[in-house]
């Protein structure tokens, strides 16, 4: 039993990771966001944007060591990897403001709840794009 669910652990490392490091980028995004809306009293667009910067930054670090498992660090592929990454995040980034904007503004639902559930379609979004793109295995 032990056996078996090391294995599924181990052929399911990179997805594991992935939700887990997706869930504490989301905590970082909406700690970041929280902050600025409630302590700082930034509009909630302007606070969804800087919180999207500080959470890219962390998700780029922790997705190329934990999840993908990134090794080469020349400043050639550091910085591709980057900026495909910014590039996704941007679309993501995108779909975030929309949905923020159509369900406060539009719906006027609270926005510290609508972001919780944008933040779960944006880690998916990010998964796909992050496996199937940016750190695209060579051997792919």
């Amino acid at each position: 039993m032990f056996d078996t669910i090391l294995a599924l652990l181990r052929k399911h490392r990179e997805l594991i990771s992935y939700l887990f490091w997706g869930v504490m980028t989301t905590v970082v995004n909406y700690t970041a966001y929280t902050l600025l809306t409630e302590v700082m009293h930034i509009y909630y667009l302007t606070s969804t944007v800087i919180a999207w910067a500080i959470s890219v930054l962390f998700a780029y670090f922790v997705n190329k060591l934990f999840v993908f498992q990134s090794r080469d660090w020349a400043w050639r592929v550091a910085l591709r990897e980057l900026w495909q990454m910014v590039a996704a995040r941007l679309f993501s980034l995108g779909l975030e403001m929309a949905i923020m904007w159509f369900f406060v503004d539009t719906l006027h639902c609270n926005h510290l709840v609508v972001k919780l559930a944008a933040n779960v379609v944006v880690v998916i979004v990010n998964y796909v794009l992050s496996k199937f793109i940016i750190f695209k295995s060579k051997t792919d």
